[in-house]
């Protein structure tokens, strides 16, 4: 028969060794929790947004977005999540990376970012000097935010606009061009065609003026005509 306290040791050990397995579960759901938390994150940002994709404020420096993008990639990369979306997420957070790092793009990005901040300030008649601008507050920032996707869907929508013009006016002049060339290629074609045919122009007005000199040469001369007057 066992001892008690050797028993009451092999209990606590079994508890210790439930205990670490149960607390490696929480940790491996709360890790998967997290992934999966800023994946719909990220998926439900405003794409045209890097910042909001980044989960950054305009203005960081390029460290804190490295920083940030490494941080973010390593947690939903597709190897190290069994989420089904994590690909289109990451996918969405390198190119938000990438437009960061781009000086023109991020440019461009932080120029519609301050139009929709002074587009708010006109709208809730404020100034910079107002309270809501100085320290804004969360109704603010949250306004600033959905006036800076109106921003860029415009800017988009003005993009696509000029797109189609560009690609209309280059289909006008690209057939200008093809009817110069048709028109080219058809004048040449008729000078050949009329070299071609030098020769046998020639001929033939070789026959039918030797034929109009037989005919006048043979027959009696005509009557002088009287002078009149």
């Amino acid at each position: 028969m066992a001892e008690p306290e050797k028993d009451l040791k092999k209990l606590e050990a079994e508890q210790a060794k439930d205990d670490a397995d149960l607390l490696a579960s929480l940790d491996k759901e709360s890790k998967e929790f997290d992934k999966d938390s800023e994946i719909e994150r990220i998926l439900a940002a405003f794409r045209a947004n890097a910042y909001d994709v980044l989960d950054l404020q305009p203005g960081v420096p390029d460290e804190d977005i490295k920083k940030t993008y490494r941080k973010k990639s390593l947690l939903i990369h597709p190897d190290k999540s069994s989420n089904p979306r994590a690909p289109d997420a990451f996918d969405r957070l390198a190119l938000a990376y990438q437009t960061l790092l781009d000086e023109k793009k991020r440019a461009n990005l932080d120029e519609a970012i301050a139009d929709a901040r002074m587009l708010l300030m006109r709208d809730l008649k404020l100034t910079v000097d107002s309270e809501e601008v100085k320290d804004p507050d969360v109704v603010f920032m949250k306004a600033w935010k959905e006036k800076v996707k109106w921003v860029l869907a415009d800017m988009e929508t003005r993009r696509q606009r000029q797109l189609k013009a560009q690609m209309q006016e280059e289909g006008r002049e690209q057939r200008r061009v093809e009817q110069e060339v048709a028109e080219r290629k058809r004048k040449r074609d008729h000078e050949q065609d009329w070299e071609k045919t030098r020769e046998k122009r020639i001929d033939s007005w070789r026959e039918f003026s030797g034929a109009g000199k037989k005919a006048g040469g043979g027959g009696k001369k005509g009557k002088k005509m009287k002078t009149l007057g």
